[in-house]
Formats: C-alpha cells, structure tokens, sequence
C-alpha cells in the first residue's frame, strides 16, 4: 500500500528561526548569512552500519549542514540524499551519505545530517523527516547547475564558504569518501588531490637500521686489561670473580689469599691450609735463609697459630710470624747466638701482637666482648751443626731422621692443660690428652697472657734429617713422634715442598677440623746463597 509523501516545511533561519524561501541567500529578519559553512566538529564522525556517518549532536540540532567541501555551482541549500535512494539522484555536486552513494561517482562526498535522536532519514527526497528532527529535507534538483566534466567549475560567489580552486582547505578534517564509493574522473566538486589523506607522503625513507656509533678505544683497551687480570673461578673454571669474592657464573665462593698458601724457599718449604671446618685461616707461617758471621748458612722457619676464642687471631699469628722472622734476620748475620736470637725473635713477637690490643676500637671486630688478640709460636733455625727450636704455646717441633731406623724424636713441649697434668704427675699422658680440656693453652703470645715465658731449645744431631714445624691442626692426627715419622715422605730432605704437602692432606684426610699449617726444614743446612722469602 502506497502513501502519498506529505508537503515539506519551509526551511527557518538558524540564527532567529523565521522561516526562509528556497534560494534566499541571507536571512530577511535578522539578515544571517546563510552560505557560512558551519565549523566541522572536533571529533571523526562515526561509520554507521549502512556506510553513512553519524553526525555530532550540536550539528544535528542545528539542522541540515554540509559536513564537507561542496562542489562548485552546488548552491547553498545544503541538499541531502540519503537512504537507497540517493543511488538514483543522478545529480552531481550532491552530498551522498548512504551505502548507495557508489553511483553518484562523486569524489569529496560529505555527510548530510541526521536527527538528533539518531534516526535513520526518510526513504527518499522530498519526504519529511520525522517530527522532532532539525529541519526538512529539501526537494531533489534544487542542487543547481553542475560545471561540465573535467572543468574545475565558475568560481563560487563570495560568502559562499566554498574556497576557490588552488586556495588552501578551511580548518578541520576533509571530507571522508563513503565505503565502497568507487571515484569517477571529473565528477568531483573539488580539484583533484585536493583531499588530505591523514598520512604523508612527503616524508624521506627511514632506513631498517641505524649505525650504531664506534666503541670507544679507551673503553675497549680498559675492558681488555680487566679481563686480562680477572680471576678464574677454581669450581667451574669458566666464570669471572667478582670483587666481593664469588664467581659471577656458578655463584661458588672463592678461596681467599690465606685458605691456601705454599712457599718453597730454597731447601726448605712450608704449607698452610684452611681445613674443613674453619671458615677462614687464622695460621701463618715464615720462611728465611741467613748467612752467620763466618758464612755458613742458616735456615729459619717460623709458624705461628691463632687463638680462636680471641679477638682477631689471623692478624695476630701474622703479625707474630712477621715480626719473628725479621728479627731472626737482623740478629744471626751480627753473630748473635741461634738460641739466643730465637729468645729474642718471641719477644719481638709478643711485642707486635700485644700492639694489636692498643689500635682504635674502629679497627677491631664488633663482638659483644672483644680480648686481646692472642696467637701461639714455634719455630727453629737450622745450620751445618746446630739445630735450635722456640715455641710458646701448643704448637710442636719433631725431628725425622732421613734413616728410618733411628728414633725420632719430639722437640717441644705444650704449654697446655694435658701437659701440665702429665707433668705433675697427676695424668697419664693417654689420660690427659683425652680428657676435653687437653687443648686448653697455659701460654701464649697477647696482651693478655699471664706471663711470657719463651721457650728455648738447642740440638746436635748426628745424621742427616727433617725438622718438622706445624700446628696443632697437623699433629692431632700424627700426635706421637713415631706416628709422625710415618707419615713424612722418605724423600723429604730432597724434596720439602711435596712433603708439606703430603702431611697436609694427611690432616685433611683425617677430618681436617682445625686450620693445618707445617714447614719442613732439612739437617744440616746445605751450603746455599743466603736469602730471605
């Protein structure tokens, strides 16, 4: 059933709403200049599902606009075909918004606007929009004359708001062609390229990489020095260790400089080792080589083992080990007696440790109940016909010989609990040793020591053998002269380094539960250069 499409309402001034003939280009009550093109909106219009655009509420209130660039010899009446059928408007120039504007071939289409309750517009021209909308839609063909194809149009009057061909596009967003519309040549009411696209074309080629800048050879010489001189993890070998002392590959903690030392000097050597329970090594050894008086050689080795229940005993078994060895040094090339200059080299070393106990309290550890540092002594100085041994503390002496049948012997006594108990008669020497206080010392080097008491001993032997000098940390597990013997290398004279080494790991392999320290020193002294280490 067909219905009759009702008479369109006058069109009304949007300034003072009196109501407007078709053609009027000014208002006549308030004069408004009806060719101004109204300022597009801020923002895009959005695509509706038909291909047309949804205008902004404040330009639908207002009534019908052109959104876009209309094209010469158009007129002003702002005529809209919408709906399907605008495909059959066949009028050039005219604003086409819907998805049937693909046969208006009109290049620069722009948007009619829609009520404001966002109603879709009447079927087609000439029908009035529904009640309530911003204004009627005019009656097809009053577009006005159309410029032959090809040519870009008369130029438009002024007030117009249409710019003239080559002039710049007024401010805001050109209008977007509708989806589908296929452009036909010559048909645009604007001149061709005259569109903004949104994307420029105009910008250089950006290339797909950027040189990087040059290394700078300072950079790469310091970067090589340090690589140079970083030490390699001894775990696993491939990583770098990092300045707090953990390999910054396996994350294994290093061993420090005094976990692990060995020192071979000349004839003689010595070993010290952390053990396997300590968390650091608080022993420290000495080795020295001498010329007497009349030129013959002597051989000095000093080591020295740190009170643990003290404050500090690495540094003070360093200190100790220090100070006696450069005493030793001073003392025999005057011709001071072996004996005599070990009495001396102790107390040089009870003086550097007792200094310890007198530096600021910034330099010490922060315990709760800090003492004085404290350490024990052994040591002894060899030459062609003499052998001489000093000692305060537990740390022993031991004589070898290279015969194997002869006796060995042990050099020193402790100045500990057990000994004391032995001595007095109280205690068998099994007895002593077994009971938990054997270890505790009766003598040591520090400022709190009751009373120094060096100890002093001298010897003749009369074949050829090995003195050896070490720690409780050794002797613990070869404690008798004759178990010690056993252990020592049938070589050692010739070769003391693999000797130290060998009752070295003695001790770790017994259970290396304290720091492990022993020099081995042959009798007599052979004639060498004299030297220090």
């Amino acid at each position: 059933m067909s219905q009759m499409p009702r008479q369109a309402a006058l069109p009304t001034c949007p300034s003072c709403a009196e109501p407007l003939d078709a053609g009027d280009r000014f208002c006549g009550a308030c004069g408004y200049d009806l060719s101004a093109v109204p300022a597009r909106p801020d923002d895009h219009p959005t695509l509706t599902m038909n291909g047309s655009t949804l205008p902004a509420p404040a330009e639908a209130a207002a009534g019908p606009t052109v959104s876009g660039t209309a094209a010469p010899g158009a007129g002003l009446s702002g005529i809209a075909a919408n709906g399907p059928g605008a495909s059959s408007a066949g009028a050039r120039g005219a604003d086409v918004s819907s998805a049937g504007a693909s046969s208006a071939g009109a290049r620069g289409v722009a948007t009619a606007a829609l009520p404001p309750d966002g109603a879709l517009p009447p079927p087609g021209p000439g029908v009035p929009p529904p009640s309530g909308s911003g204004g009627p839609v005019p009656p097809s063909g009053s577009a006005g004359p159309v410029p032959p194809s090809g040519s870009a149009g008369p130029v438009p009057p002024r007030g117009s708001g249409v710019p003239a061909p080559g002039s710049p596009l007024p401010p805001g967003p050109a209008a977007s062609p509708v989806p589908g519309a296929s452009p036909v040549p010559g048909a645009s009411g604007v001149a061709e390229g005259a569109g903004v696209s949104g994307v420029r074309f105009d910008r250089p080629s950006e290339p797909d990489e950027y040189a990087l800048q040059a290394p700078d050879p300072r950079v790469a010489a310091e970067a090589a020095a340090v690589a140079e001189t970083a030490q390699v993890c001894v775990a696993c070998r491939a990583g770098r260790v990092d300045d707090d002392g953990y390999c910054e590959n396996c994350g294994h903690a290093q061993p420090r400089e005094r976990d692990h030392m060995e020192l071979e000097s000349g004839p003689m050597a010595a070993v010290s080792d952390r053990g396997l329970r300590h968390h650091r090594n608080e022993d420290a050894f000495g080795l020295a080589r001498a010329a007497l008086p009349d030129g013959s050689p002597a051989l000095v080795a000093i080591v020295c083992d740190g009170v643990s229940s003290a404050t500090r005993p690495d540094d003070a078994s360093l200190a100790a080990s220090k100070a006696a060895r450069e005493a030793l040094l001073a003392a025999l090339p005057q011709g001071t007696h072996p004996q005599q200059a070990m009495h001396e080299a102790i107390v040089a070393a009870s003086y550097a440790v007792n200094a310890l106990a007198d530096e600021p309290a910034t330099a010490r550890e922060h315990v709760p109940h800090q003492n004085a540092p404290a350490c024990t002594l052994v040591g002894s100085i060899v030459t062609p016909a003499l052998l001489v041994v000093g000692w305060v503390g537990d740390s022993r002496a031991y004589w070898v010989p290279a015969d194997r049948s002869s006796p060995p012997a042990r050099l020193t006594e402790d100045d500990s609990w057990a000994a004391q108990m032995v001595a007095a008669g109280l205690m068998s020497e099994a007895e002593a040793y077994a009971d938990e206080r054997a270890h505790a010392i009766t003598g040591w080097l520090g400022a709190d020591a009751y009373e120094l008491e060096p100890h002093t001993a001298s010897f003749k032997p009369d074949r050829p053998g090995v003195v050896v000098v070490c720690t409780d940390g050794l002797w613990n597990y070869a404690e008798a002269a004759e178990d010690m013997a056993e252990v020592v290398p049938p070589d050692a004279t010739a070769r003391p380094l693999h000797s130290a080494r060998v009752l070295v790991g003695h001790a770790l392999d017994g259970g290396g539960h304290d720091n492990v320290t022993v020099a081995v020193v042959p009798f007599p002294a052979p004639a060498q250069g004299a030297g220090s280490a």
